[in-house]
């Protein structure tokens, strides 16, 4: 079958072509995740919640107004299902009995999950720092563990472009941490 420009996909989805939709999934599948993923930080969480986001994009593509913003609404429909997930999750955590062990059964203490977490975060605010083209390539890449040739058909660049904004991204991103303390 061939694929067909994503504004396309997004007319045809509208009309309630579900195929359409099916191509509009596997072209922005890592997109939507690497948002998702980015701010949940647990792969099976992110998971979960991109599914939930294209059941919502799915329900709600007939709103979309500007065929042409289509991926931009999608990532903010993403990356508002994955505050929304964050929110609840510390709802149920306030909830929750604290026995004094919070270390116990897990491989790793507290102090070095509390640095992990740390040190994603300011990773994660350094990537959303940078200008789009080179964060998302980089999102999709390093937080989501997209390979290239997803990376490059949901952003529609060619191997070449994709490869330099990598590299340009990641160089920015040494820049940005070369005088960085650990603390920062």
């Amino acid at each position: 079958m061939m694929e067909l420009p994503l504004m396309e996909l997004v007319k045809r989805a509208q009309r309630g072509d579900a195929a359409a939709f099916e191509q509009i999934v596997r072209a922005t599948m890592g997109l939507v995740y690497s948002q998702v993923v980015a701010i949940l930080r647990d792969r099976q969480k992110a998971e979960d919640a991109t599914q939930e986001v294209f059941l919502a994009a799915w329900k709600g593509i007939g709103t979309v107004k500007e065929v042409e913003g289509f991926a931009s609404w999608l990532t903010t429909l993403a990356r508002n299902r994955a505050l929304d997930t964050v929110k609840f999750e510390g709802r149920l955590k306030r909830k929750e009995p604290r026995d004094g062990n919070p270390g116990l059964g897990s491989e790793e203490s507290p102090a070095e999950a509390l640095e992990k977490r740390e040190a994603m975060e300011r990773a994660v605010r350094m990537l959303e720092g940078l200008p789009e083209d080179y964060r998302r390539p980089l999102m999709m890449r390093y937080l989501a563990g997209c390979d290239y040739e997803t990376i490059r058909r949901a952003l529609g660049v060619s191997d070449g472009a994709l490869r330099g904004q990598l590299a340009r991204g990641m160089a920015m991103l040494r820049e940005r941490m070369k005088g960085m303390t650990k603390f920062e």
